[in-house]
Parts: C-alpha cells; sequence; structure tokens
C-alpha cells in the first residue's frame, strides 16, 4: 500500500489543477481509488496520457513498488474533442507538456512513457495488468481494437476504466460489442462518462443482468449526443435546458 507520507486525493486534485486534459474530479476520484489497492509487484497502464493529468494521479495514488506505464504516440491524431488528425505541430509540444508536468509532480522517475500506438504497444507490457485505464481513441474500430486486445491481459479480480463511454459514439459501440454481454467484465458503475469494470467470470444469467445494466445507461448516452450536436452547431445555450453547462465538452 501507498507510504503515510504520500500525498493525500484533496493534495493531487490541486497539482493537476493547471495541468490540461478532460478529467472531471469524480472521475479522478475512481481513478485514485482504484489505484491504491494495486499491491507492489502489480502493472497500472494508461492507454492515452496527453498531458499527464490522469497517470499524475494514478502515479500518486499507486504504491511504490508497482510499475506505471503511459502509452502514447503524441502523434497529432485522436488528441481531444473533434481532434482525429492534423495536430502533429501541437503533438510535439503535447510530448513535452507530459514530460514536464510528471516532473512538476514528483512523479516522471515512476512512470514509463512507451510512445507509440496502442496496437505497436502490446510486446512492450508482456505481463498482466492490474489496472487499465483507457482513454485513447475514440473512433470505432481502434477503440474496440484496444477494449480487446488490452483487457484480454488484466489479471483476475484486475480493473478497467474506460473514459467517453456513453458519450462518444464510437466508444459506446465498441462496449456494446465487447462488453455489454461479454463473460468476463462485471459492470460496477460509471462516473460521469468513466466507465468502472472489474474481471470476473460471469454467468449467463449474470451476463444479461450486466448487459441490461449498461443499456440502461443508454438515454443518458443519448442526452450527451444531443449536447455535442448542439454545441457543434454553435447552438451552445440550448444545452441548458439539459441541465449542462454549455462551456465545456460533455465527459
Amino acid at each position: 500500500m501507498p507510504s503515510p507520507s504520500a500525498p493525500t486525493f484533496d493534495q493531487v486534485q490541486v497539482a493537476v489543477a493547471g495541468v490540461e486534459g478532460w478529467m472531471t474530479s469524480g472521475q479522478a476520484r475512481r481513478l485514485w481509488t482504484c489505484a491504491r489497492v494495486v499491491r507492489a509487484g502489480g502493472t497500472i497502464v494508461e492507454i492515452g496520457s496527453f498531458r499527464g493529468r490522469s497517470m499524475i494521479v494514478l502515479a500518486s495514488a499507486a504504491d511504490p513498488g508497482v510499475e506505471l506505464v503511459a502509452i502514447d504516440p503524441h502523434a497529432g491524431n485522436d488528441r481531444g474533442p473533434q481532434e482525429f488528425e492534423g495536430f502533429q505541430a501541437d503533438a510535439a509540444e503535447d510530448v513535452e507538456v507530459f514530460n514536464a508536468n510528471l516532473r512538476a509532480a514528483g512523479v516522471a522517475d515512476r512512470v514509463r512513457h512507451v510512445r507509440k500506438f496502442s496496437g505497436e504497444a502490446l510486446a512492450d507490457v508482456p505481463g498482466q495488468i492490474d489496472l487499465l485505464y483507457i482513454d485513447g481513441a475514440h473512433r470505432f474500430s481502434p477503440a474496440r481494437d484496444d477494449i480487446r486486445r488490452w483487457s484480454a491481459k488484466i489479471s483476475p479480480g484486475g480493473d478497467l476504466l474506460i473514459h467517453d463511454c456513453f458519450s462518444s459514439i464510437g466508444v459506446t459501440g465498441a462496449l456494446a460489442v465487447s462488453l455489454f454481454f461479454g463473460p468476463n467484465f462485471r459492470y460496477l458503475g460509471r462516473s460521469e462518462s468513466m466507465t468502472h469494470y472489474r474481471r470476473e467470470p460471469l454467468r449467463p444469467a449474470e451476463r444479461l443482468r450486466n448487459g441490461l445494466r449498461q443499456m440502461a445507461q443508454l438515454p443518458w448516452f443519448a442526452r450527451n449526443v444531443v449536447i455535442k450536436v448542439l454545441i457543434l452547431a454553435k447552438l451552445g445555450r440550448v444545452t441548458r435546458l439539459f441541465g449542462h453547462d454549455p462551456a465545456t465538452w460533455p465527459h
């Protein structure tokens, strides 16, 4: 377990307040809680690190004996909302800022950065994973591939956290075909658009209940799609009717 001198969650929240990224306080708390229970000798992997906001939370929470791997090519694609391709110049800055942010938080020496696309990095994590956080490509095919390829490496009882679920159309579709009624991952809930699964074998009746619990989130998904359409149509003020802050992107 983390040492008594490790920073508290509130202290880490202050440390990442100025780090650019898309992560609510509730989502950070879920990452923190899951990372805290990974024992020394275990492995935490993040797919999609951007400028380090979530990795700082994970590294600050984890036991000093836990391996932390950040997988992000910083190639200028799938960079953020509506930023799918063509951001190579920004990507060069992203990797510099990512490393600077980790240094400023005092966790740079704990994190191994694999600067590759996730599909090319499987061999860079040869053992099992105790906690996997996916915040990578949001289009259907790459999101599905990340879920299927990388979740197969999670150890029994390990946790799987995925960002932008029931918010991104591609990620939600990938969930539907990979996890809704699958046999290996129990749905534990979500914090806004971050879903939480645990690797456990599910009997047929459990698989049905598991899938129905996830399908129950689809009305919230529909709400988020409408909000995004309104924002893109420059009608953000109308999103207040859905209880949304028009200045933010749904996450």
